[in-house]
């Protein structure tokens, strides 16, 4: 069982400017012995740390948390993409190998974003150390997306967070058409986190949920699908039993062999842990 999508902070205000006053549960320290009792609980093996603020002291943070917690299987870094010594950061950073790959926060950036040509150079200088890359943005982004995808036909990359669909206002038309394009892509995974803060913050039902995930369950099916809780944001929506036992009821007719791909080893292929 492994969590393909979780997040570790010392918090500050500062580097985490993105913690608003709506999000006061989140504005203190999370770390892996605030998650240890709920990962047992919940029979998870291991997780995914994935960056949360774009700077290289992020990745250097994460990767002194997994020498000492030995849940973190594997970690999705932060590194500058758009700079001109990129094939030397990777150098660099290629003496860790839990680093498993690279995420950019591009659900901040302007439309454009993905078709940048230094972007573009650097996450094809990612292929080389074989790593992943996590494509964090907004369901508005996935035309732009689409697009990206095209570019890098051999290598992982999976969706986090079902590309953040407007669950809150029920809207799923053009995101279902956009999902169902990306998914033809072979290489494209898609994380089955980050759902509960898209809908009303601890108002939701089980069914608002549903109607999202038969989308993404037809387009990717079971073998490209990856469990992950996005804790502890999804803490300002839930918790964490309640998103597990969500997935474990809708998938409740799915083969057993179906089940173990989704809750731990597509996680284990794709990031190779």
């Amino acid at each position: 069982m492994i969590d393909s999508h979780v997040h570790f902070w010392k918090y500050d205000k500062k580097t985490y400017d993105w913690i608003d006053k709506s999000m006061k549960t989140l504005q203190q320290d999370y770390l892996p012995e605030h998650l240890s009792l709920v990962s047992k609980r919940n029979n998870v093996d291991g997780v995914v740390a994935v960056q949360a603020t774009q700077t290289e002291m992020e990745t250097h943070f994460l990767v002194e948390l997994a020498k000492t917690h030995n849940i973190i299987k594997g970690v999705v870094g932060w590194i500058d993409l758009q700079a001109d010594n990129i094939a030397d950061r990777l150098q660099y950073f290629s003496q860790y190998p839990v680093i498993k790959g690279y995420r950019h926060v591009v659900q901040g950036e302007p439309l454009d974003f993905l078709a940048r040509e230094n972007f573009r150079r650097g996450v094809a200088a990612l292929k080389a150390y074989n790593y992943t890359y996590d494509i964090l943005i907004f369901h508005n982004q996935l035309p732009p997306a689409i697009d990206f995808v095209r570019a890098f036909p051999d290598m992982p990359l999976v969706i986090d967070h079902c590309a953040k669909p407007d669950i809150r206002h029920k809207n799923i038309d053009e995101w279902r058409t956009n999902m169902k394009e990306i998914a033809k892509f072979p290489n494209v995974c898609c994380k089955l986190s980050g759902l509960f803060t898209e809908a009303s913050w601890k108002e939701w039902s089980a069914a608002d949920f549903f109607p999202y995930l038969d989308v993404v369950f037809e387009a990717f099916g079971p073998n490209r699908l990856l469990f992950g809780s996005d804790w502890p944001v999804m803490l300002l929506s839930g918790i964490y039993v309640q998103w597990k036992s969500l997935l474990e009821k809708y998938m409740e007719n799915y083969s057993h062999d179906d089940r173990e791909k989704v809750f731990g080893l597509n996680a284990i292929q794709f990031y190779n842990l």
